[in-house]
């Protein structure tokens, strides 16, 4: 168990290169090295982003004597699933992967109606140390590589093409970084991850920035790097308690950076992008779910661009918290919007299999005992 903040990933061997690791710029030149024409990235890319496939068969627009050593040079293969756990009648999946070093890692796909969203991580366990939070009570094992963390949403886009989910075939539209670790402790991986999804084919996967979403726990110095990378993005804040006494202990990056501070990077964001900023609230029992705490809260974002998503905590094994009563929830609620503060409680999409918000822990599976 992690008995305190780690900011800095453990040394690790590294996993290969993989095309979406690189600009475009970065695969011409990486193709031309293996004796190729440059345009070749640009075919390569087209596969990868646009058709979801590393399949050489498939590759019919490739020299046939060419195909083999270009995707295993450029498209090495990154996550193997280890197992795969639906809910919602197969419209919540949560995929548990290994990566090529035996770390563990979860990505959750949501089907709704109007939208598919992938929920994937940024580091192989977390530094953060939230007492509340499985992943986070794990640990930090290391930082996940940019391709590492497209290869997930990519997984998730052949499933959907592959009409794997019901619901027919459809497009993944929105991005959350908000599945194992903080995505800006791992920022220069987790900015080319952004990149690679958001630019347009064959150099990236062309979903639009205003449905990625980037959280952190209020590291403000990569807040404000963030505000400064003209990439419009949704920038979540897990506040959690509205008062430094109360969030030293739930947040402990509170210690290094209060929450006038971190606050103020959001409003800085707001100011550099145009974006609303989302403040993420776990409502836990007789914990942070007290009216004078909405009262404090609602005063500190009165006026400003901003939406709170409140979260009922989603309990772990062990855990001496859970989640607000729902009277007291829906207090919260009322007190909050008394201050003009807009504010949606999220749907706890994915808890019966552990997929929700705070509960992933890529645990090893159990031996199956039996049946499919």
């Amino acid at each position: 168990m992690s008995a305190e903040l780690t900011f800095v990933a453990p040394r690790r061997a590294k996993p290969s290169r993989h095309l979406a690791d690189l600009t475009m710029a970065e695969r011409r030149t990486a193709v031309a090295e293996l004796g190729e024409k440059p345009f070749r990235a640009d075919q390569l890319s087209r596969h990868y982003f646009e058709r979801l496939t590393t399949d050489p068969e498939h590759m019919t627009d490739l020299p046939a004597t060419s195909r083999d050593q270009l995707v295993t040079q450029l498209m090495p293969s990154l996550l193997t699933p280890v197992r795969e756990i639906t809910c919602d009648d197969g419209a919540t999946r949560k995929t548990l992967w290994r990566l090529f070093d035996g770390a563990l890692v979860e990505s959750v796909l949501m089907r709704y109606p109007e939208r598919v969203t992938m929920c994937v991580s940024s580091q192989a366990g977390c530094g953060m140390n939230c007492p509340f939070c499985a992943t986070g009570q794990a640990g930090l094992t290391r930082n996940m590589s940019t391709a590492e963390i497209v290869e997930q949403v990519v997984a998730g886009a052949r499933a959907l093409a592959r009409d794997e989910v019901p619901g027919g075939p459809g497009r993944v539209s929105n991005i959350v970084f908000m599945g194992m670790g903080e995505p800006l402790a791992n920022y220069k991986a987790v900015i080319g991850a952004v990149r690679r999804i958001v630019d347009p084919a064959p150099a990236g996967l062309g979903i639009s920035a205003r449905g990625v979403t980037v959280s952190t726990v209020g590291l403000v110095p990569a807040m404000e790097k963030l505000s400064n990378e003209g990439l419009p993005v949704t920038l979540a804040v897990s506040l959690h308690a509205p008062d430094d006494e109360l969030r030293d202990t739930l947040v402990p990056v509170n210690t290094r950076w209060k929450v006038g501070e971190v606050l103020d990077a959001a409003w800085g964001y707001v100011a550099k992008t145009g974006r609303r900023v989302s403040i993420e609230y776990a409502l836990i029992k007789d914990i942070n779910d007290q009216e004078w705490r909405a009262d404090l809260l609602g005063r500190l974002l009165k006026g400003k661009l901003v939406h709170v998503n409140l979260i009922p905590l989603n309990p772990t094994p062990g855990s001496k918290w859970t989640a607000s009563r729902p009277e007291d929830e829906r207090a919260f609620v009322r007190r909050l919007e008394s201050h003009g503060v807009a504010v949606t409680v999220r749907d706890t999409r994915g808890r019966e299999i552990d997929g929700a918000c705070g509960q992933l822990a890529a645990a090893t599976p159990e031996p199956a005992t039996g049946g499919a």
